[in-house]
């Protein structure tokens, strides 16, 4: 599973692929340019024309790539001066690509993957009762504001009353706890109620359809 079932996750997810793989086209043809740039049977540096879609001051960066490439080409003997040129466009052609997208597949990939894991995971948990209340206990490890929300959303019987109290007044009304402690008391009691919703805030938190 790559893809949330919640249209707004799916989106930012969708999103993000996009971008991650818009930056490795842009980087990829930039090596490219770079490549051609330096290659011993390109035109001599002053007279290579300028690259599109790219500002003044990384075009300027790209021609002192290629002013360096003929400086090891004149400096290099006549047999070598080729194969060191076309040795230093390969090299920097792949530095310039693997650099920058190495840096962004180690922030991107590893939060995909992980996601990927957790989902699938959770979708096979949640085919059986021990996996619900599985992710029901995950679920009770989420920020106390999370576990609030969850808890507001309980469903309150309308027969419920609270137990007697003999230091309380009888004739007032105690309503039962709607905060996290009633989830943690609902879990370890195996409330349905409680199993399901926090199961289902846990799907929800992953976007995936409860």
């Amino acid at each position: 599973m790559w893809y949330a079932h919640n249209p707004g996750r799916r989106a930012r997810q969708l999103l993000g692929d996009g971008t991650a793989l818009l930056w490795a086209v842009l980087w990829a043809a930039m090596a490219l340019a770079v490549h051609r740039l330096v290659q011993p049977a390109s035109q001599p540096a002053p007279h290579r024309p300028r690259i599109p879609l790219l500002g003044s001051s990384v075009d300027g960066a790209l021609r002192g790539v290629a002013h360096a490439g003929d400086r090891i080409v004149s400096a290099a003997p006549a047999t070598q001066g080729p194969a060191a040129a076309q040795a230093l466009a390969v090299l920097g052609a792949v530095a310039l690509f693997v650099i920058p997208v190495g840096l962004m597949l180690t922030v991107w990939l590893p939060r995909r993957l992980r996601w990927t894991r957790q989902a699938a995971a959770a979708q096979e948990l949640a085919g059986t009762e021990d996996g619900r209340e599985l992710l029901a206990l995950r679920a009770l490890l989420r920020p106390l504001d999370e576990l609030a929300a969850t808890a507001a959303l309980l469903p309150v019987a309308a027969d419920e009353t609270p137990d007697p109290d003999p230091d309380l007044d009888p004739d007032s009304d105690v309503p039962p706890d709607p905060g996290p402690g009633s989830l943690a008391k609902g879990w370890r009691e195996a409330d349905p109620v409680v199993l399901d919703a926090l199961a289902d805030a846990e799907l929800q938190r992953l976007g995936l359809r409860t």
